[in-house]
């Protein structure tokens, strides 16, 4: 009885797919009518999920990475009973609709994650299964076990043939990540030809060399189907576990199923004879059957009874364990609500002291004071720890020796880093960041700006910020880097210039809860600006750069020019307006928007509109930068690529230097 209601169920989910595809002449058929078997045993038995509690601590996750099939996650959350309505179906693809093109994060109880682009849902599931094992390591004890979660992770052949997923697995296998299941749903098609023509790999001899259980089921076959399942979820051996189970692209729908037609909507149209060959009552439309409904009901009552009993050995936990239930209500918060800089400035030192020290130096001091106070907030390393100095001290190597360890070693993966932190982020526990070398941060751009438009606080420690690292030459010298993660909307991008800026810029990252921050770190020694400007307080210089830009220095007669600059050009513009004279204000800019966010009127008072005549000093692209100077202004930026040689050297001959700044200040003087 059981696998016939399943079956029915399969066969309704599709009908609902392809009617709210057809309905909208846009959508991606192919996955929700190939793997609708794949969510009947998903749904319909295996996970552990409370439809009523969609964000229950203890739920299993699951991830559809092949976000372009949507309809069958928005179908099997409606039928299983999450507040997802046929109003809700109906409505896919429009503008306002909680069941958008892709899956979106908050956006509809039951997505877990934002997915889209190929293979980095299989990093966030890699992200999902790192902090539920960190959190079984922190939280359960002898007596009680609070989390015992599994992530599912759905992937078609396009995320398994992205680069990032073949990273992201080989590091789940490295930490042998025995919680993770990955499906893989191999149709042998791709959206413009058969996968053979492009794919000839033993996906599961791969996958086994990178440390995982591999097994091959038909992908429509019901018992088969839950019994891998099944097995996946009870072998814990220490490896994680994909199941390949073939299917049929567009299954049921005449002259596309099996096809490269099957992927698009193209085939929706032919609707009636599917909904036919599914067995579904002819021309009615959204069906669905009493029998699945009452099926589905019974089921969520059974999964809000294990709810009950699991919230009932909890909140036994929390009057057994109180420091344990303070620190994850206090890890819960700083991921989900940030931290505000008061609270900060109470665990950051009051001060940092005048020594010349590169800005990466004093983000290691921060965070390891941040770190040493808050246990939830985790590092992780594209294997540039020591180059970074991101290295959380005294906190643990997160390893499958040891998941209680709080800084994680990625090897040299960036995008998977990126994607894996991105899945961390989402699952709530934990606030986590992400180290390498600003050049390379290109290659975790496309998983950044998921970030960004999912609204998740992950923060990212990019150093060697300019042509300043020298030697290594243009590979290594960042020029339109900063430039290129300011144009991400909702990142915020902080680029301080000595280390009270630097406890600023993390203050920065701490409080957002909305979204991710950039800090961009100088590998060179760089001085306090308290060497040019002695009046400036550590607390000004970090509540600067809260508001993203402050005046750093004032004139003292009236104001004939202002200088803007950020990062390491502070000081250089700083001791240029000491040549000018007493009529220049210099104005540190460490983040353009945070700045841009700021009241009119702090903006007015930091850049008065009534002065036209601006220089900005900025060793990267000049191009973000015309809006601020006016009329009449003047940019020294560096829109061509370094050189090789020592980093001072590569500075001055690129314009970066008093002698320059005071040449461009009096020619605009002299207009």
């Amino acid at each position: 009885m059981k696998a016939d209601i399943l079956q029915r169920a399969a066969q309704e989910a599709r009908g609902l797919a392809i009617d709210a595809i057809f309905d909208k002449s846009s959508g991606h058929m192919g996955l929700p009518l190939g793997c609708a078997e794949i969510g009947a045993v998903l749904y319909g038995k295996i996970l552990r999920i409370n439809p009523s509690q969609p964000r229950w601590l203890n739920r299993d996750r699951f991830v559809l990475s092949g976000g372009h099939g949507s309809m069958f996650l928005y179908a099997w959350l409606h039928l299983s009973g999450f507040d997802v309505s046929m109003d809700d179906l109906r409505a896919f693809r429009t503008k306002g609709s909680r069941t958008p093109g892709h899956p979106e994060f908050c956006c509809c109880p039951g997505v877990e994650c934002t997915t889209g682009p190929l293979g980095q849902g299989i990093a966030n599931a890699v992200g999902f299964a790192i902090s539920a094992k960190h959190a079984a390591a922190c939280y359960n004890t002898e007596e009680f076990e609070i989390f015992d979660q599994t992530i599912y992770c759905l992937a078609g052949d396009g995320c398994i043939q992205e680069g990032v997923s073949r990273e992201a697995a080989a590091i789940a296998g490295a930490l042998k990540l025995d919680n993770l299941v990955l499906i893989y749903d191999a149709n042998g098609i791709t959206l413009d030809a058969p996968l053979e023509r492009t794919q000839v790999d033993d996906i599961a001899a791969c996958f086994s060399a990178q440390g995982w259980d591999a097994v091959n089921i038909d992908g429509h076959d019901l018992q088969a189907v839950e019994k891998a399942l099944r097995v996946a979820r009870l072998e814990k051996n220490g490896r994680p576990k994909l199941i390949i189970a073939h299917t049929t692209i567009a299954r049921g729908v005449p002259g596309f199923e099996g096809t490269t037609k099957g992927h698009g909507e193209g085939g929706a149209k032919m609707w009636e004879q599917a909904h036919a060959n599914w067995g579904l009552p002819a021309g009615e439309r959204y069906y669905v059957s009493r029998e699945v409904r009452e099926y589905m009901a019974e089921l969520k009552a059974q999964r809000e009874k294990e709810y009950e009993e699991w919230n009932a050995q909890y909140e036994a936990w929390r009057k057994a364990c109180p420091a344990l239930a303070a620190q994850l209500d206090a890890g819960t918060a700083l991921a989900t609500e940030g931290l505000n800089p008061e609270e900060a400035q109470r665990v950051i030192p009051e001060s940092l002291g005048d020594e010349v020290q590169a800005t990466r130096t004093s983000a290691s001091t921060v965070q390891n004071a941040l770190g040493a106070h808050y246990p939830a907030l985790l590092s992780t390393s594209a294997d540039l720890f020591s180059s970074n100095k991101n290295y959380l001290k005294g906190a643990g190597d997160f390893s499958a020796e040891n998941y209680a360890g709080r800084n994680f070693w990625f090897g040299i993966r960036e995008h998977a880093m990126a994607a894996i932190c991105n899945g961390i982020a989402y699952d709530g526990l934990f606030r986590v960041s992400a180290g390498t070398f600003c050049v390379f941060v290109d290659y975790m751009r496309a998983a950044i700006r998921v970030a960004a438009l999912a609204h998740l606080p992950v923060t990212y420690v990019l150093t060697h910020d300019s042509v300043a690292v020298g030697e290594d030459g243009p590979t290594h010298q960042p020029v339109e880097t900063v430039s290129g993660l300011r144009v991400i909307p909702n990142l915020d991008v902080v680029r301080p210039a000595d280390a009270e800026e630097t406890a600023g810029a993390w203050m920065c990252a701490m409080e957002r809860r909305d979204g991710p921050t950039a800090l961009i770190l100088t590998r060179q020694n760089v001085p306090t600006l308290t060497q040019a400007a002695p009046e400036l307080s550590a607390q000004q210089r970090r509540e600067g750069t809260l508001h993203g830009g402050y005046v750093a220095l004032r004139e003292s007669t009236p104001l004939e020019l202002i200088i803007i600059a950020t990062g390491s050009e502070v000081i250089l513009a700083l001791e240029a307006a000491r040549t000018l004279g007493s009529g220049v204000r210099v104005v540190s800019m460490p983040s353009l928007w945070r700045f841009n966010r700021q009241p009119a009127e702090y903006q007015e008072d930091v850049l008065p509109k009534s002065c036209e005549r601006r220089l900005v000093v900025e060793a990267g692209k000049s191009d973000l930068w015309y809006r601020y100077i006016g009329s009449q202004g003047d940019i020294i930026g560096i829109d061509d690529f370094g050189f090789s040689a020592p980093g001072a050297q590569v500075l001055h001959d690129l314009g970066m230097n008093v002698s320059n700044i005071v040449e461009h200040a009096q020619s605009l003087l002299a207009q």
